[in-house]
């Protein structure tokens, strides 16, 4: 039986309005929660919520160019965005009593930028969306994903261990291959770069050999920072 709450691709808007977050990434098929209280994006998500659901998330190109991450946009200035987000679609919502949305977005398909328009009259962004290069991400579902699983699962504990993180590994070791990839992609509190080289991979595979290069680096790098520190 289809999904019936699969996007098609003849569906995918063309005008996105986008929410610029450094450091959050969507990936096709991953799950993100988030907390929206200014004005603007409140605004963006009653739209969304009335016409197809649809909004790109997005990094900008420098870090620290989003309002809700303590650094202000200058009106008229809005920060550069990557030229690559991810399209989700609005899969739940609830209000909270100080006036806030709790929303999750699932993933759909990424896209490129071709154009930004005009700020929105409510005050959000807006981009012209292409979604041709990555139309096989509605499929995402069929991928066939070569992984090295049990190297992957040890890179992460170690990671983990090296950050003082927790998570349910049991829950971990239950999900496929792909699901495997995109949690812990935009779960693992990589900087901004490393999170759109995760997000502009072409498929699935290549997604996860990047995530172990990442991690083995980390951890090496954690290795080296903690022999240099004077032994008593």
């Amino acid at each position: 039986m289809s999904d019936p709450f699969a996007t098609r691709f003849e569906a995918l808007p063309q005008v996105l309005p986008i929410f610029p977050l450094t450091g959050a990434v969507l990936l096709p098929g991953g799950r993100l929660p988030l907390n929206i209280f200014e004005p603007r994006y409140l605004a963006m998500m009653f739209d969304a919520l009335s016409s197809g659901r649809m909004i790109g998330m997005i990094q900008p190109l420098k870090a620290g160019g989003f309002a809700g991450d303590g650094v202000a946009e200058q009106p008229g200035q809005p920060p550069e965005v990557q030229p690559i987000g991810c399209a989700g679609r609005i899969s739940s919502f609830s209000e909270t009593q100080d006036g806030r949305l709790l929303v999750t977005l699932s993933g759909a398909c990424r896209f490129i930028v071709t154009e930004e328009l005009k700020l929105h009259e409510r005050g959000y962004r807006r981009v012209q969306a292409d979604y041709s290069r990555f139309a096989a991400d509605l499929q995402s579902g069929n991928e066939q994903v070569e992984l090295d699983r049990a190297r992957l699962l040890g890179d992460l504990r170690r990671y983990f261990a090296a950050n003082n993180l927790a998570t349910d590994w049991k829950a971990l070791e239950q999900v496929d291959d792909a699901g495997l990839i995109t949690t812990i992609c935009m779960a693992a509190p990589f900087d901004a770069a490393e999170k759109q080289a995760l997000l502009e991979a072409e498929t699935a595979t290549l997604r996860g050999k990047l995530l172990i290069a990442f991690l083995e680096q980390a951890v090496l790098n954690g290795s080296n920072d903690n022999s240099s520190q004077p032994r008593h």
